[in-house]
């Protein structure tokens, strides 16, 4: 039976649950995986307690030592304070006694995908655990209701599958199945979601969604093999993923999971059948990072079309039998499984008629595989980046882009402004709350990768930040209110966007900063304008914000008046967005304010720094120009012009050139000047 996959919120931190955080957590199996799953709760969660079970003792101390590893690595990369590795490391049980669950909150199996061996295992722990211990198995293709149809309490069982590295690896799939308690769902979902997974939830389905692409994205390269060698498909490869299908087999040895998994997939018909060579070798040739490898122009143009027709017809497949959505699918692929865009943004590269031909092309030479239904159209309709949600006639949008700690690309930008063009003129809508995804980041600012087009460019540099600036213009002139809900950090872009809705509220652990100045540019999109004119008391501070990249913490911008309320967690910040949009519902709204401002003359930075790092003269005398002008300019509009000018001036000089350069070898900016 399919189940519906959202039948509440799409962001799972909106979700009401009534559970809080696990306190004792616990893992079945210290096999490959098992391990390193328990490694990701207890490092999320250090103050809980993780118990490790396994019938075989070595298993159980391999897993000890690789736990010190992890965390002197850690320690080395200073990614953990020696108090915060020892919290991890405390608390943990490794046993091989399964009476060792009865406190458990959560209990994840993490067995070979063995069904027998798995019913085994979940009745055991169905005889130790309470009642409302919640159980889930990690398994990448066997249907809940196989591994769970013996279970004396289902409600509480279903797949939560990880993906490798389970500690590193942030995707994550939940399955809601028929007997599954909604609730338990959504709480796994509002759980993952919390310590730092990208949850998405699928159907019941044979390997599910992510698993259904990788399995025969591997199993149709070997197929290819009789044409080209594994060196040849995996470069080819490598236009699309990071690492190839023969360099992931190697690394996961995962030639037995697709003869598995291949063979499962067969009750779905004989063209999922495994090739024959996954069962006959142990090890593949890869190609060297950076090796030049020869290719037949023709011969690279039939491996890249067909790795690509196996990858959109498993795509389609997944979409027209509703196993998962568009924008699960299109995101999970490059979370999960390393692809450089996902399936249906290659499509939109490609256009109509390549598509096409490619899905035509593939399922002629591969009988039996699934393709498109309906129209092309129909796989290209969807926000990618954008999640919706609604509250009390309250729109909430989400930026969902967690690969990018939620920065702002032009494609983001225009996401969010259809959504609140689509609801501008409903009358049930009050207005909008604008989030980020998750509890690290509202928006890490604007993605880099545009900018080197404009170094040395002083006008295309003004229209890079005009035609950047269609959003903040519409916020500008908005009659509904859009109030930004600060939940992390706000850096960048992304403190401009919060700067221009018309109310902010933050989490206590929010950060606003502009470090613009570090990469020899400045923030040319209203950064340098608004907070002047908006709360003209906080200037001396804005002044080290702008010049030397002052971070600001959520107690000091309510100082302030930048954040009119604070919050202790998601929910409640959310809560507080809602209240906001509801006070200014049906009123006029709060605009920038048109007049100048009257500013002293800002100080010269001598020897200007931000922590270390000696900042360009060259670029604090151009952003202390620009201050000052857009202080100075009649009308707000004249003081954004300011700004874009001042980002054209910036673009040409090398500072910049510099600043963006290190950015993107990630080095230490040495301006010169």
């Amino acid at each position: 039976m399919k189940m519906e996959l959202y039948p509440g919120f799409r962001n799972p931190l909106l979700l009401e649950v009534k559970k809080t955080l696990p306190k004792v957590f616990a893992m079945v199996g210290a096999g490959t995986i098992g391990p390193d799953i328990g490694y990701f709760l207890k490092s999320a969660i250090p103050d809980g307690k993780l118990i490790l079970i396994d019938v075989v003792e070595k298993q159980l101390e391999n897993a000890s030592k690789r736990y010190d590893t992890y965390l002197q690595k850690a320690l080395d990369k200073k990614k953990m304070s020696p108090e915060q590795a020892e919290a991890v490391r405390q608390n943990i049980v490794f046993t091989t006694d399964y009476n060792e669950l009865k406190d458990a909150d959560l209990v994840i199996e993490a067995a070979t995908e063995n069904l027998p061996l798995k019913r085994k295992i979940i009745a055991q722990i169905e005889s130790i655990v309470r009642e409302d211990t919640i159980i889930t198995s990690n398994t990448s293709s066997i249907p809940a209701a196989r591994i769970f149809s013996e279970a004396k309490l289902p409600g509480r069982t279903t797949i939560t599958h990880f993906f490798g590295p389970a500690h590193q690896n942030p995707a994550l799939e939940i399955v809601t199945w028929e007997k599954s308690d909604r609730q338990v769902v959504d709480y796994l979902n509002w759980m993952f979601c919390t310590i730092g997974k990208v949850p998405i939830i699928t159907q019941d389905a044979i390997c599910f969604v992510l698993d259904r692409i990788f399995d025969n994205w591997c199993n149709d390269a070997a197929y290819l093999l009789d044409r080209a060698t594994s060196v040849q498909i995996d470069k080819v490869a490598q236009e699309f993923v990071y690492a190839g299908p023969f360099f992931v087999l190697n690394l996961t040895r995962g030639n037995p999971i697709i003869v598995e998994t291949n063979t499962l997939q067969m009750e779905e018909g004989e063209h999922y059948l495994p090739a024959l060579i996954l069962r006959s070798v142990d090890t593949w040739v890869t190609p060297k990072p950076g090796q030049q490898v020869d290719i037949d122009p023709a011969l690279k143009e039939f491996v890249r079309n067909r790795l690509l027709g196996v990858l959109f017809s498993q795509s389609f497949d997944i979409i027209n039998r509703g196993i998962g959505t568009l924008e699960d699918l299109n995101l999970g692929c490059q979370l999960a499984l390393g692809f450089r865009k996902g399936p249906f943004d290659i499509m939109r590269d490609l256009g109509k008629e390549k598509t096409t031909q490619i899905i035509e092309t593939f399922q002629k030479d591969r009988p039996g595989y699934p393709g498109m239904e309906g129209s092309y159209e129909r796989y290209q309709q969807f926000r990618r980046h954008v999640l919706v949600d609604e509250i009390d006639g309250v729109k909430i949008i989400t930026i969902r882009r967690p690969q990018a700690l939620n920065a702002l690309s032009k494609e983001v930008m225009s996401e969010i402004l259809d959504a609140l063009k689509e609801f501008e003129n409903d009358p049930a809508v009050k207005g909008f709350v604008i989030t980020g995804y998750g509890e690290r980041a509202f928006s890490a600012g604007a993605d880099i990768g545009g900018f080197p087009a404009v170094l040395g460019n002083a006008e295309a540099a003004i229209r890079h930040a005009e035609e950047h600036s269609e959003l903040f213009l519409y916020l500008d002139q908005s009659s509904k209110p859009v109030v930004a809900a600060v939940n992390g950090m706000a850096l960048g872009g992304g403190f401009e966007l919060a700067l221009r809705c018309h109310k902010l509220v933050g989490a206590k652990h929010a950060v606003l900063q502009l470090p613009e100045v570090t990469l020899g540019i400045l923030p040319g999109i209203g950064g340098m304008i608004v907070p002047y004119r908006r709360w003209p008391q906080g200037a001396a501070i804005f002044h080290e914000m702008i010049r030397q990249a002052r971070r600001l913490g959520a107690e000091e911008a309510q100082q302030l008046g930048i954040f009119t309320a604070l919050a202790d967690n998601y929910a409640d910040l959310i809560k507080l967005a809602v209240a906001e949009v509801n006070n200014m519902a049906g009123k006029p709204v709060p605009r920038i304010p048109d007049a100048p401002v009257k500013l002293d003359p800002l100080p010269p930075l001598e020897n200007p720094m931000a922590g270390k790092l000696r900042l360009s003269d060259e670029a604090v005398a151009i952003i202390t120009q620009a201050i000052e002008e857009g202080a100075a300019a009649d009308s707000f509009a004249a003081a954004l012009a300011v700004g874009y000018r001042a980002f054209g001036k910036i673009a040409c000089t090398e500072a910049a050139k510099e600043g963006i350069s290190a950015f993107l070898e990630k080095r230490p900016a040495e301006f010169k000047k």
